[in-house]
């Protein structure tokens, strides 16, 4: 469970993201939704102890992500929209790094790299990558392990149709052994079917929808309503 406990945080002090935040994200595949500019990137970042909140604090498995950061980091797989690598280790540097950091063998590195067909150039450095073969470098440290909090932003963007089915089935699987995954995208097809639940952003506040009912029609529209931030 990913808790957020009176979170407040602002880029600039005059324009505030959040003011006291209280959310819960459970186990499930939970869609975070709303228009540009509503706060979706940085509620992202905030869980994955990216961005620091100014005020309240954020708990990972009861864990304190600011206090108990080994423990509440460890369950984290996190794919920021812009992934962010350093420029000079080369891909598969990078990957052997994350293997041991999650205490996986170094055979499960090279598994995720096959997955997304990232093998062929895993001896480059990430500054030789495109914008997608970063992106997909991004998704192949996060598939490693057996993290048990998926923040994805728009974990299908710029994938081919193979790769997007690869992706659909580790979430799913993720999720079937009890995992959150806490999923940005403005691909609502994808995800509509496979959401257990529904936060929508509009001016840093958020409207839970805990439970979506299983008739596709209804469920959809209430997706489509807070995608579009609508009352």
């Amino acid at each position: 469970m990913i808790h957020f406990k009176n979170v407040s945080f602002s880029y600039e002090k005059s324009v505030p993201v959040f003011q006291s935040l209280n959310l819960v994200l459970e186990a499930g595949l939970t869609l975070v939704l709303g228009p540009n500019g509503s706060g979706k990137t940085t509620l992202l970042k905030l869980a994955a102890g990216v961005e620091k909140p100014d005020e309240g604090k954020i708990w990972i498995d009861g864990n304190d992500l600011w206090k108990n950061e080994v423990a509440a980091r460890r369950e984290i797989a996190y794919l920021p929209e812009h992934p962010d690598l350093t420029p000079y280790a080369s891909i598969r540097e990078i990957i052997r790094f994350v293997c041991r950091l999650r205490g996986e063998p170094l055979a499960r590195g090279e598994e995720a790299l096959a997955v997304l067909e990232m093998d062929r150039v895993a001896g480059r450095s990430v500054r030789e990558l495109s914008q997608g073969q970063r992106r997909r470098a991004g998704l192949t440290a996060a598939m490693i392990g057996r993290p048990g909090h998926l923040l994805l932003d728009e974990p299908l963007e710029a994938m081919d149709r193979r790769m997007r089915d690869d992706i659909m089935i580790w979430i799913e699987s993720r999720i079937r052994d009890g995992a959150s995954a806490v999923i940005v995208s403005h691909d609502l097809d994808s995800f509509a079917a496979l959401a257990t639940a529904a936060v929508g952003l509009k001016d840093g506040r958020p409207e839970c929808n805990p439970s979506l009912p299983s008739d596709p029609v209804e469920r959809n529209k209430i997706l489509e309503r807070l995608a579009r931030g609508l009352n």
